[in-house]
């Protein structure tokens, strides 16, 4: 009997030491949690798309807590979001316009063709990879869906071999501007719907024998504008959106029609 109380109480002594040590490693290397920067992370959506610029939401909240990075820094929870980050840290959030995600290209089925029947992986990464060209244009859009694919909202589709988004389910988190292998996606403001929805830099001539919908660098909407809006460069045109005022005069002289406006194809 004697043995068996004193081996209890040896392995409860030792018990309590081991604890007691446990106890006083873990103050010692523990790490100090910003408060704020937990109350940051609650208030962030958690898609940890990378959106930011950040590894994640994780990352990101660690930055907006350290004053690296600004209370609005999430494009995915947009400005609902920055108000409370702001409120955490005591400052005023600064309002930016939601932005949603534009494709470069007009060219479906019907405006341009497929050089062959491509029996590769269905992926638009894998066919540049391949250097097959697959269509006519090399720059537009294959029509695999990768962007459709990496997409958590089901915002793009693909209809007659060109990416189509919705606006509405559009959360601004990017992946389909980093999936697109020809660079053909880009974040726009919601607002600025004036557009040019094509990335062809071939001469006019040689667009317009592949695309009845590309540019054909006739610089007709850059001598419409009134605003100095719109500049060629590169044989393509582009809008500067902080100077345009969606007159929709651009859009309504262009002989190929591929510049986007409030009152046509958005």
């Amino acid at each position: 009997m004697n043995i068996i109380l004193v081996t209890t109480l040896v392995i409860a002594a030792i018990g309590i030491i081991v604890g007691a040590g446990l106890v006083a490693t873990g103050k010692k290397f523990a790490v100090k949690v910003d408060e704020r920067e937990v109350a940051v992370r609650s208030q962030l959506p958690g898609n940890n798309c990378g959106a930011c610029g950040y590894a994640g939401c994780d990352a990101l909240a660690a930055a907006i807590a350290k004053g690296d990075a600004p209370v609005n820094a999430c494009p995915v929870g947009g400005n609902p979001v920055a108000k409370e980050i702001g409120r955490v840290m005591g400052i005023n959030a600064e309002e930016t316009e939601r932005k949603v995600a534009f494709v470069a290209c007009k060219g479906s089925c019907e405006v341009t063709k497929n050089q062959g029947n491509y029996i590769g992986i269905r992926d638009c990464r894998a066919a540049v990879m391949s250097g097959i060209s697959v269509t006519d244009c090399s720059y537009g859009c294959l029509g695999f869906g990768s962007c459709v694919e990496v997409c958590p909202q089901e915002a793009i589709v693909v209809k007659d071999g060109v990416a189509i988004v919705n606006r509405n389910r559009c959360i601004s988190c990017g992946l389909c501007v980093k999936t697109c292998p020809r660079g053909l996606i880009s974040l726009v403001p919601v607002s600025k719907v004036v557009q040019v929805q094509c990335s062809n830099h071939d001469k006019g001539p040689a667009v317009k024998k592949i695309c009845s919908a590309g540019c054909i660098g006739c610089t007709l909407c850059v001598k419409q504008c009134e605003f100095g809006a719109m500049t060629f460069g590169n044989n393509l045109a582009k809008v500067d959106s902080e100077k345009c005022t969606l007159c929709g005069k651009c859009a309504a002289k262009c002989p190929a029609k591929v510049i986007t406006s409030g009152t046509g194809p958005v």
